[in-house]
């Protein structure tokens, strides 16, 4: 094999590892404080869960504009892209909390595994399929914000069957994200001749640690539908 090809995939793969570094990192935080919550600071929890209309609605605002500040900082490459990206990390595991403490430990793991399980299938999809999934992936955005729409109505609908379809249905979503966000790393990779931003980096993994929290949220509606 050529030595250029070698050096080109071990750069890749490299690449790769680092945008996956990040994702990595960005969950576990999550993952730790959220579990904080349930276990050491249960009796905060508790408290906070008393409002938990408000306190999910404050921290939802703080993260969309994390997201937004995030990727912007991304984009230009400043080193607040990663704390800023951390900050929304650890935010977001609090909010977490609150939705995961309405399930039965049983339909918690068995929706981590589950997405853990789809999200590895469908990065390496999006790893080793040659068609472009860029047509897909514009596509799947449109239908991701018909989907929001479709459960800002249900709020005042509260129908558990639409809530159910709409949870599939973005399993399927969120799935084609994952192999078109993983796809992008390459194409990122390429178009910059391997000489890539750790920004771009940064960018990248919170569209993958977006993709896997909104596939484990959709896999715990549909597994505690009977919860």
């Amino acid at each position: 094999m050529n030595q250029t090809i070698i050096q080109e995939r071990s750069g890749l793969n490299q690449f790769y590892a680092k945008v996956y570094a990040f994702v990595g990192i960005g969950i576990a935080l999550s993952a730790l404080v959220s579990a904080l919550m349930l276990t050491t600071f249960q009796d905060v929890l508790v408290q906070l869960m008393l409002n938990a209309r408000i306190w999910l609605i404050v921290t939802g605002v703080v993260e969309v504009a994390l997201v937004i500040a995030a990727s912007n900082m991304a984009y230009k490459n400043s080193p607040a892209a990663l704390p800023i990206f951390l900050v929304y990390s650890v935010i977001n595991g609090f909010s977490l909390s609150f939705i995961v403490s309405l399930y039965l430990p049983g339909t918690v793991l068995t929706a981590f595994i589950s997405s853990a399980a789809l999200f590895f299938v469908m990065a390496i999809v999006g790893i080793v399929i040659k068609k472009d999934l860029s047509g897909l992936g514009r596509a799947l955005i449109a239908a991701l914000i018909g989907l929001i729409l479709a459960m800002i109505v249900n709020i005042f609908l509260n129908s558990g069957l639409f809530d159910y379809i709409i949870s599939i249905v973005m399993v399927l979503v969120f799935s084609g994200l994952i192999a078109w966000d993983n796809q992008k790393i390459r194409y990122v990779y390429e178009e910059s001749e391997g000489q890539v931003a750790t920004g771009w980096a940064i960018s990248l993994a919170l569209a993958l640690y977006l993709d896997f929290i909104n596939l484990f949220l959709s896999f715990l509606r549909i597994f505690g539908s009977d919860d």
